[in-house]
Parts: C-alpha cells; structure tokens; sequence
C-alpha cells in the first residue's frame, strides 16, 4: 500500500504529531531492513491502525474514505472501467457521477495513476482512498482472474482503426506517428503487454517486426514463449509508444537507441530497460522487466547450501581481496553481486558499484552507470573510485586487462572488489584473467573467491509427478543404478500454473572455488585450470553437476535442466 509514495506518507504521519524522530529513524530503518511498506511498519509498530492510516491519508489529498465491504456496486458503475484497464491499474469504481468516476486505487498517493486513468478511460477521474486487500478481492470478485486476452483487445481496436494507422503510417509524418502512439486503443494495447508479461513474471519481453507479421515474445524462467501476433501495421505505432514511454528519439529509425521507462502496474513498481535495434522490416525492441518486487536481493533467500552461504558471508566482511562471481549472460551474476552488496550496506560501509547499465537502484550505494561513447569505461570509473574514499566496490564486468589491472590495485590498497567475468566454470575464471595478461602472483595475493553459477528451472509444485528416467539419459548425466538407490525422480506434468510448461521460476546451482594456500602455489605456477579444478576437488569442491544432482534428488528440478546447463 502506498508503494510509490513512502516519503509522502512519512510527511504525513510527521505533521500529525503520530511520530518523534527517534520512531521515525526506527520506521525507515526497519522499511529498507525488511522490504515492507512504511504503511505495513506503522501498523506493525502499532502506531497507526489502518482505517485511521487511511483517513489521514484521504484527508491530505482532499478525498474521502470509502469501506468498500460496505459499498454495493451496481453494474453500471462496474461498466465504467474496462477489465483490463481495472486489473492494469489496480482500480475499482465507487461510483459515477456524469462525466466523472470515483475511483479506488491500490497506490492513492501516486498522482501518475490519476493522469493514466483519466487519459485511458477519457473520462474526469476522482480518486477515494480504500483499503489495499479490499480492493485486491473487489479485483477478484468483479473482474475475474483472467487477464482479457489479446485477441479480445485487438477485436476491440477494430479492423478500421488498424487499417487507419496502416495507411497513416505509411508517411514519414513524424507528428502524425506521436498523434498515433498517443492514441487511446495503441496505449491499451501496449499497457495490456505489459501487464500480461509482468503477470507471468517474464523477464524479457520482444517486439519483432518481421516481412509478413510482427510478433511478440515473452521470456519466462529463461525459455521464449509466443503471444498471439498482432496485425503487422501495428508494429510502427507500438514501437512509437514504447519509444515516446522511454523519451527516445521517434524520428531516428536508423541507429540503436537504449532508454528506461518506470511504471507502476497493480500499485507495484517496475523498472523497463528498453533496447531498440534496426532491422531490415523495422525497429525490433526488447524490454528488459526488472521488478524489485520478484527479485529477492537477499543473500539467504537464493538457495545456497549453508555451507556456501556461510563461506559467501565470510568472504563479504573482508576488509580487502576480490570476489568474482562467474557465468553465461542470464545465469543471475548480478542478483548475486547485488545481494552481497546488500549483506554490508550499513550506515558506516560506503559502497560503490560502476555498472552497465545500473540494473536495480538500491538506497544508501552510490551506482555509477557507464557510458562508453563518452570515455565513461570500468576501469575510469574505479580510479575515479579510488579517490572517492570507498570501502567495498563493485564493478560490472572485467573486460580487459586495464579494468583487472586496476581492480587488484584497488584491492591491494585496501578495498574489497566485487566483480563478474564470463567463463564456464570457477578455476576457469582464473585462467581467463592470467591469459588477459594478469601477474599470477598478483591474482593469488588477492582473489578470494570464484563462484560459478547457473539458473535451472524449477518444477511447478502443483503438478509434481515422480518417473523413472530411461538409462540412456541417467547415462548421460553419468549416474548409475547404484548411484541412485530408492531416489525417486520428478517432473512437471503441465497446469495452468505454470502454463503448461511443467516448470515454475528458477533456481542457482553454484560451484565455489575458496582460494587456500595450495590453490594460490597452483596459481602461481601458471597451473592449467583441469590442473586447479582437480585440486579444488580434492579439498572439498562442490562443482555445479554435483550441485544440479542435489537439486534434482531434492526434488526441485529435472534432469534434462541440469544437463542443459552443466
């Protein structure tokens, strides 16, 4: 409740005298400690109730406190708001009164949702302040569960409205394409997108415009999945809209372009890093969805074994070394990374992060995005660092020698580095950066750590089913019957769960390599990473096949998954 508007709700409860600063300090401390509202504290600490909580806030913005329990709908009133305009925003009509709606929203304090709702809906649009749970079951009751589909949204553009925006569009009218982006049934049609995708919880959504159609795609837990595809004369009003959300350039269709959009969908806050590409039949775009409210940036909740854990939380609270964290694009580095820097961020660690670009902004590290074409690279940023007085740093990636380079320096002098490089495994990552042109007797003086991981999907739970896999695939991943003994194995039959798919979210596999004396004499000698790797073995490495096989005994994932990624 009340997400978007947390320093608002503070100046409230502040100039009601609810609060002295001592409280105060001990409210925000708790709301970044654990992640929940300010509203949620205030109730928790048992300073506020929430019907009081919720006059107070209806009183500041000049409105009223509706119970919706004790309000009766009639159908008309429901009529006023379209489905999937309701679910989009969180909102339920109260009442109408000619021209103007009365509307109950998850985030009343957000004054973006008023201009959103007033602009969809072309109607006067009075916010009410209600309830965050009762309007989640108004939601359900009234609206459904299911999100209107986009063949119901395209019926409803209408045939006319995309041939006009076919034949508006084939001039280069740039006026006329914004007039078009800007028009009611794009801006639907585009918000609907996106809420299905972040209902799906994908990460990725594509919009590719191709010779006979446009498609569009979502990535959910790693694997693509294909809507509907829209007309093809849609593509250029739909790749103007995400443009005029993202502040680019609708004119220039010729160069790359990257920008962000910040939304609030469901009262929730989410982040999209847009890319657009020139390709032979158009723009392809791709939306990157970061939403803080399914990433959990907490080192406990990412599934490590406690043996791991506890060795990543030693490591963390070291005054200076390197931790590097290994592994494709997509296998979750960064997520790591950010949940370490969480572990530390206390009031007395200054933390500094050189990213690209800046993923999640989080309250209290200073996050430095890089800019290339400016001369704005990794390893101007950490001697920037340097004299910035930091204690812990964090750079996106080791590209080249001069970023590794300078990243030792930085360690030698007394900073803890945090860092990712793309290798396949852990002592690969060793290897990787003596070949960059590294001193091995540097490396050995300061990395720490390597962590290798991997994301494999995880089996839905609702439609779990055990199996016995044939021999040729226990072969494969070099099991053998007296390996398994009375294991028994799973996978997802397929639900309306998980989509059919069998599988639901993700989780890491992960390989640690701890740098110990005889690790370090390895690197010393320039030892091959088999070399390394069979030592570490030797002193007690779990490699990630072996981390997959625990996974796939306890249950949560499949075969086939982990032998496509280890």
């Amino acid at each position: 409740m009340f997400e978007a508007e947390s320093s608002q709700l503070i100046e409230i409860i502040k100039r009601h005298g609810l609060v002295d600063e001592r409280q105060l300090q001990e409210l925000t401390e708790e709301h970044a400690r654990s992640g929940k509202s300010i509203a949620q504290v205030l109730q928790d600490f048992g300073i506020v109730d929430e019907p009081r909580l919720l006059q107070l806030v209806a009183d500041e913005l000049g409105t009223e406190y509706v119970d919706l329990e004790k309000t009766e709908l009639g159908a008309d009133v429901l009529q006023s708001i379209p489905p999937s305009v309701a679910r989009m925003y969180g909102a339920i009509p109260v009442r109408t009164e000619g021209d103007t709606v009365f509307v109950a929203v998850l985030d009343p304090l957000n004054p973006q949702v008023v201009d959103e709702l007033a602009f969809v809906l072309g109607k006067d649009v009075h916010i009410v302040v209600t309830a965050s749970d009762q309007i989640e079951n108004a939601l359900k009751k009234y609206y459904g569960e299911e999100s209107q589909t986009m063949s119901d949204l395209l019926k409803n553009l209408g045939d006319d409205v995309a041939k006009e925006l076919g034949e508006v569009l084939d001039t280069s009218d740039n006026k006329e394409l914004e007039r078009m982006a800007n028009e009611t049934p794009i801006v639907r049609f585009v918000q609907l997108i996106l809420m299905q995708a972040i209902q799906d919880r994908a990460s990725d959504i594509h919009f590719e415009p191709f010779e006979d159609e446009f498609k569009i795609r979502y990535r959910v837990d790693g694997a693509l999945y294909e809507l509907a595809p829209p007309p093809k004369h849609l593509a250029l009003p739909v790749t103007s809209r995400i443009k005029v959300m993202s502040n680019l350039n609708i004119a220039e269709r010729r160069l790359p372009q990257d920008g962000r959009i910040q939304l609030h969908i469901a009262g929730r806050p989410i982040d999209l890093r847009v890319s657009c590409l020139p390709t032979v039949f158009g723009e392809s775009v791709v939306l990157r969805v970061l939403d803080r409210s399914v990433v959990s940036l907490d080192l406990a909740n990412l599934g490590m074994p406690k043996e791991l854990y506890d060795l990543m939380c030693e490591v963390v609270l070291k005054p200076n070394g390197i931790l590097l964290v290994t592994g494709p694009t997509g296998s979750g580095k960064t997520t790591t990374l950010y949940s370490c820097l969480k572990k530390i961020n206390t009031v007395d660690v200054k933390l500094l992060t050189a990213e690209d670009p800046v993923e999640y902004d989080i309250e209290g590290i200073i996050q430095c995005p890089m800019n290339p074409t400016l001369g704005m690279t990794f390893a101007r940023a950490i001697r920037a660092f340097l004299r910035q007085d930091p204690d812990k740093i964090m750079v996106g990636e080791i590209r080249d020698l001069e970023t590794a380079q300078i990243a030792i320096q930085a360690s030698l002098t007394g900073h803890l580095v945090f860092s990712t490089l793309h290798t396949n495994d852990a002592p690969g990552a060793v290897t990787r950066l003596i070949d960059m042109g590294v001193e091995p007797f540097l490396l050995s003086s300061t990395i720490e750590a390597v962590l290798a991981q991997r994301l494999v999907r995880t089996i839905c739970k609702k439609c779990r089913t055990p199996y016995e896999p044939s021999e040729a695939l226990l072969n494969q991943i070099g099991l053998t019957p007296h390996d398994i003994g009375d294991k028994t194995f799973y996978y997802g039959r397929g639900c309306a769960e998980c989509n059919d798919t069998g599988y639901r979210g993700r989780m890491g596999i992960y390989e640690c390599l701890a740098v110990s004396d005889p690790i370090r004499e390895l690197m010393n000698q320039r030892a091959p990473s088999v070399v390394l790797r069979q030592k570490a073995i030797e002193i007690g490495m779990s490699t990630l096949r072996e981390s997959g096989l625990r996974a796939i005994f306890d249950g949560l994932t499949t075969l086939e998954e982990v032998l496509k990624y280890t």
